[in-house]
């Protein structure tokens, strides 16, 4: 089925939609060894599609991808200060993958890296709200802090659903907690954390969607299994 190249072109997790106009607009596209123009259609299993001389992925060729993201790593493919990236870490599977949301440099655990941008688009937009919780040791004022942490619904002027908190552990200064949140606004769960008057001394992803980190050792991967994918692809698990 023919569709506009733009949509090809994200859906193989080449680049976004807008970004792939810049490319068919510098000739970078190519339609049956044609230089394609804005606007131009293309159905992928009958035509040669090609960016930079390179074939279009088929979504025979997608890959999905489970990450055990260490800290000292950043999400992201390159980086200008020449710091460690997750790409590193997949770099083995033999395929260009991105990495699906983000985790702060200090921050580790589950990292979904694919090529397929239709599904990318589906678990980031807006409207999915997908849960993701994360394993939170904390120190200072713990009594109280999941009480105080769930009732955030204002964060800096961004207005946030309200977390599940549940607290695993505690002593005197110090806590792990389980937070789930929705959103994933930028950093969210230090700033809830700070907000409250609680130092993050270590932040891991457990769960995201329909995914479990597992046992899966800090700094491996693997592939997801058929069910995973089947699952990532349906409704968001709440």
């Amino acid at each position: 089925m023919e569709e506009r190249l733009q949509k090809l072109l994200s859906a193989a997790g080449v680049c976004s939609r807008r970004a792939a106009e810049d490319y068919i607009i510098a000739g970078r596209v190519t339609v049956n060894g044609e230089t394609a123009e804005l606007g131009r259609r293309a159905d992928p299993d009958r035509d040669d599609i090609r960016v930079d001389g390179k074939p279009l992925a088929s979504k025979a060729d997608h890959a999905y991808l489970l990450l055990n993201k260490p800290r000292g790593y950043v999400t992201t493919l390159s980086d200008e200060k020449g710091r460690k990236t997750v790409a590193d870490l997949v770099r083995d599977c033999g395929i260009r993958v991105y990495p699906v949301g983000r985790l702060d440099l200090d921050s580790e655990g589950l990292l979904l890296m694919t090529n397929d941008g239709e599904l990318m688009q589906h678990l980031l937009h807006p409207s999915g709200e997908v849960n993701k919780t994360y394993l939170v040791s904390v120190f200072g004022p713990v009594d109280g802090a999941a009480e105080r942490l769930a009732a955030i619904t204002d964060l800096e002027g961004e207005t946030i659903r309200p977390a599940q908190v549940e607290v695993l552990r505690r002593t005197h200064q110090t806590a792990e907690l389980s937070i789930t949140i929705h959103e994933g606004k930028n950093r969210q769960i230090r700033r809830m954390c700070s907000a409250c008057g609680l130092t993050v001394k270590r932040l891991r992803r457990i769960r995201e969607h329909s995914l479990e980190l597992g046992d899966l050792t800090c700094g491996q991967w693997r592939y997801l299994t058929e069910d995973e994918i089947a699952a990532l692809k349906g409704p968001s698990v709440n």
